[in-house]
């Protein structure tokens, strides 16, 4: 069955549930989305590992990938493989010593172990053909032009406090925010302080 790759395009609150997120997957070579549903811990876990930030402790998904480290097994690729009564399944396909070894996994916790090993996203054409959203051109433009005027909006408002700090408060707010693991609130500090610094943030 031919497989369908995925890209992570946007990661927002969910719209018709304010105590969830959703994850946006772009198709690679088309214009087709697929948003997932998923819960406040694992979009967090995804956000932390987007950001390539690094908790104080390691969050669960971080152990996981620490453990797989440890014992040499490479996770290749996830796929998510099946839809159920609106429910997503996934599946991690690992490598050990030249075998591949499939685990069953929420699509949510896969997707945070895809981003921390920085592999492919794959789906099947029927899923696509079920739950996918088609953007033509014009629609895709307006979307990515609204989302990016929305998060600068809102980027303006949240870094007028902190934009007025000088480097050593923000460095001192950022330990403490990571102690407090709010990392959505650490990102922007850390990003001001690279802003500061003439650093490009998507570097670091």
């Amino acid at each position: 069955m031919k497989k369908v790759e995925l890209d992570i395009v946007a990661l927002s609150h969910s719209v018709t549930n304010s105590h969830n997120y959703a994850v946006v997957l772009g198709e690679s070579d088309g214009n087709r989305r697929l948003p997932i549903i998923i819960g406040g811990f694992e979009a967090q876990a995804i956000a932390v590992a987007m950001e390539k930030m690094a908790p104080n402790r390691p969050l669960t998904h971080d152990l996981f990938r620490n453990t797989l480290d440890s014992f040499q097994i490479t996770l290749k690729e996830i796929v998510i493989n099946n839809l159920l009564d609106g429910i997503f399944y996934a599946r991690m396909v690992c490598l050990k010593d030249g075998e591949l070894y499939e685990i069953d996994s929420r699509t949510s916790d896969a997707i945070a172990m895809a981003v921390r090993f920085e592999c492919p996203i794959y789906t099947y054409e029927f899923i696509m053909e079920q739950a996918g959203v088609v953007l033509d051109e014009q629609e895709a433009a307006a979307q990515g032009g609204k989302s990016k005027r929305v998060k600068e909006k809102k980027s303006a408002e949240e870094s007028q406090s902190i934009e007025t700090m000088s480097v050593e408060n923000l460095e001192k707010l950022l330990t403490k925010v990571l102690s407090q693991e709010d990392y959505e609130k650490a990102a922007k500090i850390r990003d001001e302080i690279n802003n500061r610094n003439g650093i490009d943030s998507g570097q670091s």
